[in-house]
């Protein structure tokens, strides 16, 4: 049997502060996928020091051009925040179909992007609608923070505190959900700004995670339809292949679920 120790920070301060006193110390946010490895005894933190109830890091705001989502903020307090469902109501929808019930009362967004599962939701959010992730040192793009398979461009240390998303002027979430895990077999978000650009990104689909797709992109800036999408191909190079879907499924599945999205869109 190991031992850690369960620090409960107060602020931001404090968690950097005693993130740095421990050996190998971890931050804890929503627990959905720390607690799990550590019970499995794939990870042993010398400390676990848990952000949930600093202040600062939860919540919603907006503005006339941007949604905040701050980063210790529920997944159910997301899904049922006023502000969210007014202002990006793709994010609130894709909430709604993240894991179970009892995750959603205990993942947060923070914690979701910090770990960049490739099968994850949010990280499909925060490309197609190029969000800024705001940590306690620095902001960083969307596309510049997700690196691959469970890797960001945080380091050691620091802190995720909120995320930034341009409200868009159309967008929408459609995933193929594993039916015992929830995870997405693949998920396609898709939005298009005020100035008519279209960025597309899938989940759950590349070996690397959360992924552009290029060729629906430039399809719907030129026609934004469902329709425009038919006769897109969609390369099975570099898709994951188990025995979940292979990859040829999964590339299907990505234009399926992005002709969904357009029609969810409008």
């Amino acid at each position: 049997m190991y031992e850690t120790t369960y620090h409960r920070a107060s602020s931001i301060d404090e968690a950097v502060a005693l993130f740095g006193k421990g050996s190998d110390a971890k931050y804890l946010a929503g627990g959905q996928t720390l607690l799990p490895v550590m019970k499995q005894r794939l990870a042993a933190p010398s400390d676990v020091i848990d952000l949930a109830r600093i202040k600062d890091l939860v919540g919603v705001e907006a503005s006339a051009d941007t949604l905040t989502i701050k980063a210790a903020t529920t997944y159910y307090d997301i899904m049922t925040d006023a502000t969210v469902s007014k202002t990006i109501p793709a994010i609130a929808h894709l909430t709604s179909v993240l894991g179970d019930p009892a995750v959603r009362y205990r993942g947060t967004i923070g914690g979701s992007i910090a770990n960049n599962d490739p099968a994850a939701d949010f990280p499909a959010a925060l490309v197609a609608l190029d969000a800024t992730v705001k940590t306690n040192k620095r902001s960083i793009k969307a596309d510049d923070f997700f690196k691959g398979l469970f890797t960001t461009a945080l380091e050691d240390g620091e802190i995720i505190t909120a995320v930034t998303f341009p409200i868009p002027a159309k967008a929408a979430y459609s995933k193929f959900r594993h039916p015992a895990s929830r995870f997405a077999l693949t998920g396609v978000f898709v939005a298009k700004t005020k100035a008519g650009d279209v960025r597309v990104a899938a989940t759950g689909a590349s070996q690397e995670g959360v992924m552009r797709v290029p060729a629906i992109e430039a399809a719907l800036k030129a026609n934004w339809s469902a329709a425009a999408i038919d006769n897109v191909a969609i390369s099975a190079s570099g898709l994951m292949d188990d025995f979940h879907g292979s990859a040829t499924y999964r590339a299907n599945l990505i234009r399926v679920m992005a002709q969904r999205a357009v029609a969810e869109a409008g």
